[in-house]
């Protein structure tokens, strides 16, 4: 950084008068965000459900319940190590992708800092900033949360006011051309939808004062920056002790140039801001920047999940990051880096969830399903899993044949059935996961919701193939041996 002192994220900036220098709007009148508010919002609501997922509960919740469900010991793997590598890059993928917002929507604010964020978010990755006086849950902190989750709301309110007042203005366009076919010879409700479009027209009006259409760039802009700093820090203290090369929170960090300057990075509660200095390294003794190593073996700083970093987790994973990652893993490149063996490298998971899925409404239906469903089931198998299936069918059959000699067939379905029902406890929640994962990530639906969202570990992604077909194949052929045998 070249100033002394700067204070970004921030709407009061008096500590410093580059910001007089930088800016190019009337402070009376500062640039609103209008149509941007929408991919304002969608930014928002991805910071809030990160910040979410990151809480005590949250990470207690995925430690002992999500990581020891039996669908991801068995399925996925036991290495509580690895799940943890997972989640945190999944995490901070998310984290990097709202930051790129962030900075590109900086560009536009008044605020110097402000435009400079992306190079101060790059600054926080590297370890270059102290993020140890950057605590999450506390009273500033929950306080621009709950800032930040009133604008979603409105926002939310907006894009609804506006999709019911499109489609009301195409009702009344095919009103009128109804009206100009029929001329006066039959009535029709013009008046009072022209009524309904003038209020609804209010409406829109109203929510677009108290959203962030209405709202300056400087002003949203630093809540989410403020935002993205606290969940970084908090993803460091989190997953630090599991994946190395995430910035230290320790207060004993000394950088490896002596002379080299030192960025110290905190919160003003009081004046509600941030404050970048910089420091002379011998003004404070004993720091280290976070990911520097301790040795010069290695020269290079580590670059942990930067946005240019083309390795991208994979050498801490496990798994080559050569892959060819396709439309998705543009956007999502821990989604690309699952191995071929798994059921996510297959291209198969969202396949794989939805006969699961479609397989476990056929095992709970109440009545006998009919001819068609059991074909569109079968139907929606890959070509080699229906060779397993006719295979595995024919044998049962034949086998059974030879051992029940007039064994009860309504015991045989009601074994299948309890044995069904025990696979399906753990295969289902895998499967309806997989498609919440699908559904949460589909970027052309607007979607304001901050609550936490499906990591790729909860779903078939990470799966293993082979038993991942095998159990798959298995609750097809107990469901064939339960419409045989259970009377319905």
């Amino acid at each position: 950084m070249v100033v002394a002192t700067m204070a970004w994220l921030s709407g009061a900036t008096k500590s410093i008068s580059l910001h007089h220098l930088f800016s190019h709007h009337d402070k009376s009148h500062p640039p609103t965000l209008g149509i941007l508010a929408f991919e304002t919002a969608k930014t928002m609501t991805r910071l809030v459900s990160l910040y979410k997922s990151l809480a005590d509960d949250e990470i207690l919740k995925l430690r002992k319940e999500t990581m020891r469900s039996k669908g991801v010991v068995y399925l996925n793997t036991q290495d509580e190590g690895f799940l943890l590598k997972l989640a945190c890059a999944e995490r901070l993928e998310d984290l990097n992708r709202a930051a790129q917002t962030v900075s590109r929507l900086g560009q536009k604010c008044a605020d110097f800092g402000l435009n400079r964020f992306g190079i101060v978010y790059n600054d926080l990755k590297l370890g270059i900033i102290d993020i140890s006086k950057l605590e999450f849950d506390t009273r500033g902190v929950q306080k621009i949360i709950d800032r930040i989750e009133k604008s979603i709301s409105t926002t939310a309110n907006l894009y609804a006011a506006l999709e019911s007042l499109a489609e009301l203005e195409v009702s009344e366009r095919k009103v009128d051309r109804l009206k100009n076919c029929l001329g006066n010879k039959q009535k029709t409700n013009s008046e009072y939808l022209k009524q309904k479009i003038a209020f609804q027209r209010k409406q829109v009006q109203h929510y677009k004062e108290i959203s962030l259409w209405s709202q300056s760039f400087d002003r949203s802009v630093g809540l989410m920056a403020r935002t993205v700093c606290v969940v970084y820090a908090r993803i460091c203290t989190v997953f630090g002790p599991y994946v190395s090369g995430l910035p230290s929170l320790s207060k004993n960090m000394r950088p490896a140039n002596s002379n080299q300057k030192k960025q110290i990075f905190w919160f003003d509660h009081e004046s509600n801001h941030c404050l970048i200095e910089i420091r002379d390294a011998s003004e404070k003794p004993g720091w280290r920047s976070g990911p520097m190593p301790k040795t010069s073996q290695k020269k290079e700083i580590v670059r942990f999940f930067s946005i240019e970093s083309n390795n991208f987790f994979s050498d801490e994973i496990g798994f080559r990051s050569d892959m060819n990652c396709g439309a998705t893993g543009k956007y999502n490149r821990v989604f690309s880096l699952a191995p071929e063996s798994t059921v996510g490298g297959s291209g198969l998971s969202l396949r794989y969830a939805n006969v699961i899925i479609c397989a476990e409404r056929c095992l709970y239906a109440p009545a006998t399903i009919c001819e068609g469903v059991r074909e569109t089931l079968y139907e929606m198998l890959p070509g080699s899993m229906r060779a397993t299936v006719r295979a595995k069918l024919k044998s049962h059959w034949v086998k059974k044949e030879e051992e029940s000699n007039g064994c009860d067939g309504h015991s045989l379905a009601a074994g299948w059935r309890d044995a069904l029902e025990e696979i399906m406890g753990w295969l289902g929640p895998l499967a309806h996961d997989t498609v919440k994962w699908q559904a949460e990530r589909n970027y052309e639906k607007q979607k304001f919701d901050p609550k936490p969202t499906v990591l790729l570990l909860q779903t078939l992604h990470y799966s293993d193939l082979e038993k991942a077909e095998a159990a798959i194949v298995e609750v097809l052929v107990g469901l064939s041996c339960i419409y045989r045998y259970e009377p319905r």
